[in-house]
């Protein structure tokens, strides 16, 4: 049975097959790269991005490919030509095959996206005398 009590993002990867881990670790930098405020932890066993105290980005790596986490209907929408050669399901999830190379770009763009949307709903939380 695999493991399943990540302590860390590292503890995560080190358990993946070493043929994968490299594409895992480039899907990392990127997020890491495009979102240097998030906070990098493990929710639901799995690599997570926060901002604004809510998750905003996730990934997993899986037998035959890797998955984006959480997408959208509106993120579905802005990235329709970009996800079109991707199985985006209706739960929220983007497959991408580990066979083709890592589209460090869109990655780049969800993350950027998912960012904002973190922002806006956070913004929309906080209390009317409060705002900047």
């Amino acid at each position: 049975m695999a493991k399943t009590n990540f302590k860390s993002v590292d503890d995560y990867m080190a358990t993946q097959p070493k043929e994968v881990r490299p594409i895992l670790q480039r899907i990392r930098s990127t997020i890491r790269k495009t979102l240097p405020a998030a906070e990098e932890v493990i929710s639901y066993q799995i690599p997570t991005y926060k901002l604004h105290g809510s998750g905003v980005l996730y990934f997993a790596g899986w037998k035959q490919h890797y998955s984006l986490y959480p997408a959208n209907e509106q993120l579905v929408a802005a990235f329709k030509d970009e996800l079109a050669p991707y199985e985006v399901n209706d739960k929220g999830t983007i497959r991408f095959p580990y066979s083709k190379p890592v589209p460090v770009h869109l990655i780049a763009g969800i993350a950027k996206f998912r960012a904002q949307q973190a922002k806006e709903r956070a913004l929309a939380k906080r209390p009317a005398g409060k705002k900047r």
